[in-house]
Order: C-alpha cells, then sequence, then structure tokens
C-alpha cells in the first residue's frame, strides 16, 4: 500500500487483506477526528515530521475506531485477518502482537505457569522468558544448550535433555524451547514435542527467527508443523512487517485458551498501532501469494553470497555439517555467520569497520563472529557488495585493532539446574550494589545482558561467577554493549542479601 492508496485505489485491494482493507477506509473517510491520538490523521503533525513519513501513513495511525475491531476482543476485519493468518501458517489460531514476540512469549508462560510451577527453560533463552518468569512466578529449571566448542555457539536444546529434565523435576508446566537460534540453528521440535506431550506437558517455542519456515522446501520445518503448543514468531525480523509486529500461534488442548487471551491482555498494549497490525495482515498475505517464489530468490542469493565467501580466506562459515557435527538438526541457510577470528580482530572491530567504510550492516556482531539475515528485501546487489566488503576487510585487518584474548562463553555449571533464588523473588528482593569483582559468589538480582542478542549471561537468581564476569569484561573491552545493570558505567551488579 503506497501513500496517496485511498478512496478511489480501494477497489484494486487484494480482498484477501480484511485488516489492510479496512483501514485504508477508515483512513480515507471524511469525518472530523475528535479522538486519539492527538496528531489527528497528521492534521497537527510536525511539518518536517509529516514529510519524513508522509501523510499517507499518519492518516493511517488510527486508534481502535469501530470499523477497525478490538485487539482483545475481535469480531471483525481484525478476527478475520487472524484467522487468515492461521490458516497461512498451520494453526489453530493466531493472534496479533503489537508489543513484539516479548509480549507472546511473557503471555505463553502466564498462560500455563503460575506462582511455584517449574517451566524448563535454555539457559540462552530470550530475556523476555526472564521477564515472564518474575511476572508469573515460575521457577526455572534451567537446561544448557548444545554446546559447539569448535565455534563457541550455544544452539538447541537436546530431546534427551528435555526427558532426563522431566524425569527429574515435579511440577513442570511448560517445556520452553528455542528454536531457531539467532544464528539459524534449530532444535528437533518434533522430538521434544513428542516427549513432553507423553507427559501432557504443553511446548512454547521461540521462533522469533523463524517466521518464514515452512514457505519453502529447503527451510527447516515450521515449530507448528512439528506440532508445538504455543509458537511466538517476528514476523518483523524475516518477513515483511513492520518492527514489533509478531505473531502468536497455538494448536491443541493442552494450553486454557481463555487464559491465553487473558494473559495477553496483560502484555499487550491496550492502544495497539494500526499500522503495525495491517503489517501483519500485509505479511500474511505476501507470504502466502508471493512466498514460495520470492523465498527461492533469497535461497539462491544466500547460495551465491556462501559460495564466495567461502571461497575466500582465512574465515570460516557456519554450515549445516558444522552444526549437525555438533549435535543440532538443521541450519536456516538464508541465517549467514561468519567468523572473523582467524583475521586477529572481534567481530566487533570487524562490524564497525564494514559498516563504517563499506556501508554493510550486519544483524548481530559477536566477539568472534558477524551474523548476517538474508531476505526478501535483500538484492544481489547486496550480496556483491556484502563480499567485496569481506574482501576488502582480509586487507585492512592488520590495520585494524588487534583482538584481546577470548574467553569461551560460560556454561552453567550443570547440564541441569535449579537456581538458589527465583526470578521473581530477587526482583523484588532489597538489592545491594557490588563491583563486579566484589559480587563474584552471590546471587544476582540484576540481568547482564550483551544486547544484542538479548541473550543474559547473568540472571536474577543466579550465583555470579569469575567465568561470567570475565565474559562480560572481555565484551566491553572489545566493545560490545552490556545492559541491565542500574549502573550507567556497567561496573557494577546488584546482588540479592539473603
Amino acid at each position: 500500500m503506497t501513500a496517496d492508496f485511498f478512496p478511489e485505489e480501494r477497489a484494486e485491494m487484494p480482498p484477501k487483506m480484511p485488516f489492510v482493507a479496512a483501514l485504508a477506509a477508515a483512513a480515507a473517510r471524511d469525518h472530523a477526528p475528535f479522538y486519539a491520538p492527538g496528531h489527528k490523521r497528521g492534521q497537527g503533525s510536525l511539518a518536517h515530521w509529516r514529510d519524513l513519513v508522509g501523510p499517507g501513513a499518519l492518516r493511517l495511525d488510527l486508534p481502535e475506531l469501530p470499523e477497525l475491531d478490538n485487539l482483545f476482543a475481535p469480531t471483525g476485519p481484525l478476527l478475520a485477518a487472524q484467522r487468515l493468518a492461521a490458516q497461512a501458517f498451520g494453526a489453530e489460531e493466531t493472534y496479533f502482537l503489537a508489543n513484539g514476540t516479548t509480549c507472546g512469549l511473557e503471555a505463553a508462560i502466564l498462560a500455563t505457569c503460575g506462582p511455584g510451577d517449574r517451566v524448563l527453560i535454555p539457559r540462552n533463552a530470550h530475556r523476555s522468558i526472564l521477564s515472564a518468569l518474575v511476572l508469573s512466578g515460575a521457577q526455572p529449571i534451567y537446561l544448557a544448550p548444545l554446546d559447539d566448542p569448535v565455534w563457541d555457539l550455544a544452539y538447541g536444546l537436546a530431546p534427551k535433555q528435555v526427558a532426563t529434565a522431566l524425569a527429574q523435576w515435579d511440577r513442570v508446566r511448560a517445556v520452553v524451547v528455542v528454536s531457531p537460534t539467532y544464528q539459524g540453528v534449530c532444535a528437533d521440535v518434533a522430538a521434544i514435542v513428542a516427549i513432553a506431550h507423553a507427559q501432557q506437558i504443553p511446548v512454547i517455542v521461540d521462533e522469533a527467527h523463524g517466521p518464514h519456515f515452512g514457505v519453502h522446501p529447503d527451510l527447516p520445518p515450521s515449530a507448528i508443523a512439528a506440532g508445538a503448543d504455543i509458537v511466538v514468531q517476528s514476523t518483523h525480523k524475516v518477513l515483511s512487517a513492520l518492527s514489533q509486529a509478531s505473531m502468536l500461534h497455538c494448536q491443541g488442548d493442552l494450553v486454557d485458551r481463555d487464559r491465553l487471551r487473558q494473559a495477553l491482555q496483560l502484555t499487550q498494549s491496550t492502544s495497539p498501532n494500526a499500522l503495525l497490525l495491517a503489517s501483519l495482515d500485509a505479511a500474511r498475505y505476501q507470504y502466502v501469494t508471493e512466498g514460495r517464489d520470492r523465498w527461492a530468490e533469497v535461497m539462491a542469493l544466500a547460495h551465491t553470497v556462501r559460495s564466495r565467501l567461502g571461497a575466500l580466506s582465512p574465515w570460516a562459515v557456519l554450515t549445516p555439517a558444522a552444526v549437525q557435527a555438533a549435535g543440532a538438526p538443521s541450519l536456516d541457510l538464508t541465517r549467514l555467520t561468519v567468523d572473523v577470528s582467524a583475521l586477529g580482530i572481534t567481530g566487533f572491530t570487524a562490524d564497525e569497520y564494514l559498516n563504517e567504510v563499506w556501508g554493510v550492516t550486519a544483524e548481530l556482531p559477536t566477539l568472534r563472529q558477524l551474523t548476517f539475515i538474508l531476505s526478501v528485501g535483500n538484492t544481489a546487489a547486496d550480496g556483491d557488495r556484502l563480499v567485496h566488503a569481506f574482501q576488502q576487510l582480509i586487507a585492512a585487518a592488520p590495520t585494524l585493532d588487534a583482538a584481546p584474548p577470548v574467553p569461551r562463553s560460560p556454561a552453567p555449571i550443570a547440564p541441569i539446574r535449579e537456581p538458589p533464588c527465583s526470578p521473581r523473588d530477587a526482583f523484588f528482593a532489597m538489592p545491594r550494589s557490588r563491583d563486579w569483582a566484589a559480587a563474584i559468589g552471590h546471587i544476582s538480582a540484576d540481568s547482564l545482558c550483551p544486547y544484542p542478542p538479548g541473550i543474559p549471561v547473568i540472571l536474577p537468581g543466579e550465583v555470579i561467577t569469575k567465568a561470567a564476569i570475565a565474559y562480560l569484561q572481555a565484551i566491553q573491552h572489545a566493545g560490545g554493549t552490556i545492559t541491565g545493570s542500574a549502573d550507567p558505567q556497567g561496573q557494577t551488579v546488584r546482588v540479592v542479601e539473603l
């Protein structure tokens, strides 16, 4: 939809985008707006801002008018759009999320777990899971994800880990799975589902980075197709929705749908942005009508870029064979991870050079690697630019800042463990601030997290280890950002005084 898409063009609107059509009609209606937002369809906006974003976008920034339905009790075009999304992605029900995948994961935990209940969680889960634990009062049982010692990367859970944990712990009300990871590495979701369902335990999958799965035969299967009960996808990360627009899909009878809807009302805004919701409707329509052909082009581009980068030395590109050697079943080939440590520089240094000198911007820099997302928005010219920039990086590396000694990422002490203090109790404790070094051995009240990817190194309720502090210091020294501390200098952490 273009900025000037209004009444005279509505007849050409694709008939299967009900919310987009309703929003366009509402924006085109001649009326006096005595409702929020205050800019009144752009009429009161700053002129420079109106010129920047376009008058059409501002006219579409509408509240939940009667003709635009209600996110929490939809009966009209929003309900129709969600039903079409469920059909497209293979779910029984789909809910649009205007607060990102974060609110969907929080709602999933709230819908399945209460105070004192246990939930199995991979230790590399996103920080939104931590928020869900604080909100719900559930007690985590952390499982160490598969570890790749060659790449120093954490992957997904192995089915055997889930079976062992379920045999060891009672009161487990849900299993959380991260698949795929930021690097596109998938878990065996179907096998985990079979193990959990044998005990009538629902499986929640953080599929933030896999909303495109299932659209092309060379992509991994989706978690819904694998039988997961709740799957939350960041439709904006890889498909074409606007930032912050996500979807929650559910199926089966192990999750109370009424409780799930109530949980979504706790975690979603009561003023959802209509543009975000409409972008989900449009992204779903594109997925259905153009998805296979568009993603065939993405797969071809990914293959070309992988081949060209693989021919360059001295770095390595993450491959399906590499992740399978570490025990993971599959890799999304549209996710490109390059280890630059052989150049003697960090991923942060490489990212800064590629971005500032060549205008090539990665999704995720880490101490050793850079990860790039290829999607329907990328072109062959983008691929050429990426390869050329890496060619120049080889020549420039000796002149860039050398990498400091890099420790391995700290792993949980035990493959299955319950922290000494629940995240909720740690959050509501009366904490005391300590220097990082002095905090070692104490229970953390903070979540210290390199961002991106948003996977905490230290969680509230966990004992702070020397290895974790050393890793965070290395990230800081290499130019990375640590979030979660109340200290703006990032040198202290709050600890629980028991």
